[in-house]
């Protein structure tokens, strides 16, 4: 052993020391970053809904005032990306923190083997796992669409606590099936509660809230609504509401409104229990949408291209709110470019939670910390695969780098070019004026779907028979 003196000894010292001191300001940032508790944390994701079916985001025929006021107390983006334009693989990137694709579910998780298009890779780590080790306790309600038996069921990818539905759609609002299979569980337990299904929700997300009153453990409670998809059902008291108030709107208008309507006020209630019990002044609470408004059943994505299913903007581009009180300064916005798979990291900082693995997604906490912060460049991709005769079994695809855009918006179709700055409408196609962008961006998008092919998305045992 080096005696005290001894030059050995002195480094060793030294050493120790600067450990200590690298220590001590780790966990001194990641105090300052967290404030004196971590925050309990708030996901809404809604289905299906618009660019422009808030009022916030410039809806003329609907109100929103709950989900209005809710971005209103924090940071509204204009600029925020599902990472799909269908449900399933935004849900998986958005709990992971990668591209879907690279996670196995580069299409939507359905009932029947031979129109399923993908499976969630057993090492996918999804972000209540990540929240568990530090004292998070974990709960989700509403539609998991993710997968529909073992190993793919919410208990078993880190929720403590499951209230929902495990299916990708219900044909009824009130009957909660699809295909006549019942997917409502509580944990492992098949239930059968009657009512709306967006009422269901709001409920059994206001009990969990209540239960956490006298908690000391923070949680995480992803609340993930199925409305406004279709079938559009809203309660018929709420559609005499929006005919009364609004005559000429269109029947197929007026009950998707009442359906967003609807749902509003059960996000109402929701941030009501988050106050009522206490929470609100320390929780992190996200609203986003899992891709753009379906068209055909009356959605409205403002003035954006298309819409749910698309990969012009208004398949792709949602209405996103972050509030955090003390952290995000209320009534602020953003242009920042950013994406679903952003919220796993920046749950994870603002819980103090560092993450070991590689993730695509970048933290935006940056962002909503202060209006001049700004991510680094990068390229956001965006694949789907889908069957049917439209598609086929194959793939459509997207890039976004800086203000161009390359996409595929059918398999069987060229990729066009945009430049978004010059033109957000998407209605000039320069793929042939802009040769150098073109093969630039088609080659990194080529790299990507080489890596989203490396990856398995069937189930090993499915059964080819149709």
């Amino acid at each position: 052993m080096p005696t005290i003196c001894s030059p050995t000894w002195l480094y060793c010292c030294a050493v120790f020391t600067f450990l200590f001191q690298c220590t001590t300001q780790l966990d001194a940032d990641t105090r300052a970053a967290t404030g004196p508790s971590p925050p309990n944390v708030l996901l809404i994701l809604v289905d299906d809904l618009g660019y422009g079916d808030l009022s916030s985001y410039g809806a003329q025929d609907l109100r929103s005032p709950h989900i209005d006021q809710l971005v209103k107390g924090g940071m509204r983006f204009s600029h925020f990306y599902a990472n799909c334009p269908v449900c399933s693989p935004t849900r998986a990137a958005l709990l992971s923190g990668r591209y879907p694709e690279l996670v196995g579910v580069p299409g939507v998780v359905r009932t029947y083997p031979h129109n399923n298009w993908g499976h969630l890779s057993k090492d996918a780590i999804l972000l209540p796992s990540m929240l568990q080790p530090a004292g998070y306790h974990t709960a989700m309600v509403g539609k998991w669409h993710l997968g529909l038996e073992s190993p793919n069921l919410p208990n078993e990818r880190g929720f403590d606590f499951f209230h929902g539905f495990l299916g990708d759609m219900m044909d009824d609002y009130f009957d909660h099936r699809r295909h006549g299979i019942n997917y409502m569980r509580q944990d492992g337990v098949q239930i059968d509660p009657p009512g709306h299904a967006t009422d269901l929700f709001t409920e059994w997300a206001c009990s969990y809230l209540r239960s956490r009153r006298e908690k000391q453990q923070p949680f995480f409670l992803y609340l993930a609504y199925n409305a406004p998809h279709t079938p559009i059902q809203p309660p018929p008291s709420w559609v005499e509401k929006v005919k009364q108030r609004n005559p000429t709107l269109p029947p197929r208008r007026a009950r998707l409104v009442a359906l967003i309507e609807h749902l509003d006020d059960g996000i109402g209630q929701v941030m009501q229990t988050l106050q009522e019990t206490g929470h609100g002044r320390n929780t992190l609470v996200i609203f986003t949408s899992d891709n753009g408004g379906q068209s055909n059943v009356g959605a409205s994505n403002g003035a954006l291209r298309a819409g749910k299913q698309d990969m012009y903007e208004g398949g792709l581009r949602v209405p996103t709110g972050i509030v955090w009180p003390g952290h995000i300064p209320p009534g602020s916005s953003s242009d920042q470019m950013a994406i679903s798979m952003d919220l796993f990291p920046t749950i994870c900082a603002a819980a103090g939670v560092r993450i070991p693995h590689p993730i695509d997604g970048h933290s935006l906490l940056p962002i909503l910390q202060s209006k001049e912060g700004r991510l680094p460049d990068r390229d956001l991709f965006f694949h789907r695969r889908e069957g049917g005769q439209r598609y086929n079994g194959l793939t459509t695809q997207a890039i976004r780098r800086g203000p161009w855009k390359l996409l595929q918006n059918s398999p069987f179709a060229p990729l066009e070019l945009y430049n978004l700055a010059r033109d957000p409408l998407e209605a000039t196609d320069l793929a042939k004026q802009e040769p150098r962008i073109f093969r630039e961006l088609s080659a990194a998008l080529r790299i990507q779907l080489q890596r989203g092919g490396a990856v398995p998305w069937q189930r090993p045992d499915r059964r080819d028979t149709p």
